[in-house]
């Protein structure tokens, strides 16, 4: 008999049938994210989930005396209660290395737009505000031999500081739990402080994962010792910042501008400061967004859905769910 999993989000259709292959396959067929009450009941029985988010908690796992494990399609996994499920000896999974440089070309892509303010100058031309011999009202700031500060450098930071050096020959420092000796001596890149690192840097790049350490990471006091030329960008998660302390930053000039792919609630109100802040380039959470990237997100996730329901290990289990 063939171990039941559920899929709580639409997939592509050709990993829905590798999946089936192996399983068999329950899905929620809703649009919108499951609600919580109907994931609860459809987990009852299964031996797999497949998800992008929820959480996974206590109250769910109880739900599930027959799960073993917990497929996330995407590289954090914040929703997972990492107790509960190590007490439960209940696998969670994520899908690293797919994404990172699918990721790593936006957040230039951020630093670019802000620098350079392409979506702002982009709807200068569109509302017909365009005049000949305007020339300081359309300055932007250099990219190329700049300095760039990455907080978190991880996979995608390393993916970020190699474009940033090969390809704009920008100075680059980072900040991160332990050294990253190679990388250094490949790219010619520098460790700093997190104090260092926002005093000099012109463009701060988030990229840490979020953990209880890292939840408003970046804040009032971080923000002051950041250049008031400075640009920060945050493609990492939204909770790492303290958002009023950004929007602070911003409205009293003591950094030049933001970019975002991330916030503390999602999708942003359509009041929200940030809307109404022209040196502000807001993004939807696409970093990872292409189809490529996210068809190979998720057959990374349904593989290890499958390996984990047929008595395997998956090469992406949660390394916190190992020890």
């Amino acid at each position: 008999m063939k171990p039941k999993v559920f899929v709580a989000r639409p997939i592509p259709i050709e990993v829905e049938q590798y999946i089936a292959e192996h399983c068999e396959v329950e899905k929620w067929l809703g649009e919108d994210t499951i609600p919580r009450a109907e994931l609860l009941k459809a987990v009852q029985q299964v031996e797999g989930l497949l998800t992008t988010g929820g959480r996974i908690d206590g109250e769910l796992l109880d739900h599930a005396p027959h799960l073993k494990v917990v497929s996330n399609i995407s590289v954090g996994y914040n929703n997972f209660d990492l107790e509960a499920m190590k007490a439960r000896k209940i696998l969670g999974t994520n899908t690293p290395y797919v994404l990172d440089n699918t990721v790593a070309d936006l957040v230039m892509g951020l630093i670019l737009s802000t620098a350079r303010r392409i979506p702002e100058l982009d709807q200068y031309v569109k509302n017909g505000q365009w005049r000949r011999g305007d020339d300081e009202v359309l300055f932007g700031v250099d990219v190329h031999h700049s300095t760039l500060g990455i907080i978190g450098l991880g996979r995608i930071g390393e993916a970020i500081a190699r474009r940033a050096k090969l390809g704009f020959d920008m100075n680059v420092l980072y900040h991160n739990r332990s050294p990253k000796t190679e990388v250094e001596q490949s790219l010619g890149i520098r460790p700093a402080s997190l104090d260092d690192l926002l005093a000099q840097s012109d463009f701060v790049v988030l990229m840490t994962p979020l953990t209880p350490e890292t939840t408003h990471l970046m804040g009032r006091e971080e923000f002051e010792k950041m250049k008031d030329t400075a640009i920060f960008i945050n493609a990492s998660r939204g909770k790492t910042v303290d958002e009023q302390a950004l929007i602070e930053a911003l409205e009293t000039k003591q950094i030049r501008g933001a970019g975002l792919d991330v916030y503390e609630r999602e999708p942003i109100a359509s009041d929200h400061p940030f809307l109404k802040m022209p040196q502000v380039v807001t993004l939807p959470h696409i970093g990872s967004s292409t189809a490529k990237t996210r068809l190979d997100m998720a057959k990374t996730a349904a593989k290890n859905l499958v390996m984990a329901v047929t008595g395997e290990v998956p090469p992406n289990v949660v390394k916190e769910l190992l020890t």
